[in-house]
This record gives C-alpha cells, structure tokens and sequence, in this order.
C-alpha cells in the first residue's frame, strides 16, 4: 500500500512510482489519496487552473465518450458559456454535470485503469483510494477550502472560473484558466 498526499494529474504514478513498484511483481498495488479527487480549477492560491490536466476529469471525460455521450461534454460547454453571461452573483458551476453520472468509486477504477504502468510485463492490479469528502469534512472542522473537490466556491469569481477553464478544455485552448476565453 502506498499513501499519497494527493493525485492531480497521476503523472508522477504513471510514470514512475506505480513501474517502481510494479518491479517487486506483487499481485496488487493499492495507492491511498488523503485527498478527495480533484476535480475543479483552484483560483485562490494553489496553480491547478486547466481542468484537462486533471486526472478525474479526465476519466469522467474518458467514460462518457466510451458511453457515446460526447453530446453531454458538448452541452456542458453550451451551459458553461450560458453562465458566464450572467451576472457574477448568478452564476453556477456547469461542470459538476461532467461527474454527476458517475460515482467516486467508479471514477477511481477508471483512474486505476489509466495509470497502470504500460510497457511491462507485470500481470499486477492497480488500485486507487480517494478520501471522501465526507471524511474529509470530518477530519477538519470548520472552513476546510474545499471547492477544488466539491466545485462549491466561496465566490463568483470561483464559478467565472470553472466555466471558463472548461470551454478553454473543450476549444483546445491551453494555459490558465483564469482567463476567460475569446
């Protein structure tokens, strides 16, 4: 069992810690996230602005074009570019609509699937556990900042955000999401 602090993009797994330890041959490797997944751009302090760099969005994304459902990718961008019309005290996240139909846990074993090690011969498994934000909720008591699992962002200017970061996924338009697409 391996624990890590948190999983963003799950390059670092992919690319060198799971093909290190999958060199030991176990028959499993599991990996604990004491962070929830990160789903959401965070635009207070830490710099995770594009939403195609993270790895639960790009699961979320991977399983609903294997579903056929890339009509629902291209209406969250319509809704996303709606929101950003309003005004800012109006506006709501368009994007939880990209998980609403999946489950943590199923999203979880798409990101096992994604970061196995490829180009080696080890008939392993890999499993990834993500805290939940119900735990998470109850491990810090009070504000715990965190919107960057949830998508509830404590101003607008949060919502501006993740609508603009995902139009910017969805355009091909890459490089902080702070700001909003042409």
């Amino acid at each position: 069992m391996v624990i890590d602090d948190s999983i963003v993009r799950g390059t670092t797994l992919k690319k060198s810690i799971l093909k290190i330890l999958a060199r030991t041959n176990p028959k499993k490797i599991v990996v604990c996230s004491t962070a929830p997944q990160i789903r959401y751009p965070d635009c207070y302090g830490i710099d995770m602005s594009e939403m195609g760099k993270f790895i639960a969005f790009q699961a979320a994304v991977a399983m609903h074009r294997r579903a056929g459902r890339q009509h629902l990718l291209d209406q969250v961008a319509e809704d996303c570019r709606a929101e950003l019309r309003k005004p800012a005290a109006e506006m709501k996240n368009a994007v939880k609509r990209v998980y609403a139909d999946f489950t943590q846990e199923e999203i979880s074993a798409e990101i096992s699937r994604m970061v196995f090690p490829e180009g080696m011969n080890w008939q392993g498994e890999v499993e990834i556990l993500f805290q939940t934000i119900e735990n998470l909720h109850a491990s810090i008591k009070g504000p715990c900042g965190d919107w960057y699992f949830t998508g509830d962002y404590p101003t607008a200017g949060g919502y501006a955000t993740v609508n603009a970061a995902y139009i910017r996924w969805f355009d091909g338009i890459s490089g902080r999401g702070y700001e909003l697409p042409l």
